[in-house]
């Protein structure tokens, strides 16, 4: 089970990273190894899988996203904690709402992402 003080501590750290749009403090989040899975990269990347399982193709991808989206800024709502995953609600672009389902390995690092969005 993940400890709900780390789930706190990675959250406000993962969105403080978004925020300031610091590209290096957002990537030290994510593992060598993953797969991302979200609408968004449908859309920004012309990708019908909506997939990514790099993470040089995710950082490209998130390069690519906040300059299309330079006033991109999250609040965080909620964190959910489990056994070795955390969702992160929160509100995005356009009061857009998020949940993103976070798997993360021993170290800390997510290495699964499953992207939800509504309006």
């Amino acid at each position: 089970m993940i400890e709900e003080s780390f789930a706190n501590q990675f959250a406000h750290e993962w969105i403080t990273a978004w925020n300031a749009h610091d590209i290096d403090a957002i990537m030290a989040h994510y593992s060598d190894d993953l797969s991302f899975q979200s609408p968004v990269i449908i859309r920004v990347n012309n990708d019908p899988s909506g997939t990514i399982t790099s993470k040089m193709a995710l950082k490209e991808y998130f390069v690519r996203a906040l300059g299309l989206y330079p006033d991109l800024r999250f609040e965080l709502y909620k964190v959910l904690v489990s056994i070795n995953s955390v969702v992160l609600y929160y509100k995005t672009i356009n009061d857009m709402v998020t949940a993103e389902y976070m798997e993360l390995n021993e170290q800390g690092k997510v290495i699964a992402v499953r992207a939800h969005y509504a309006k």
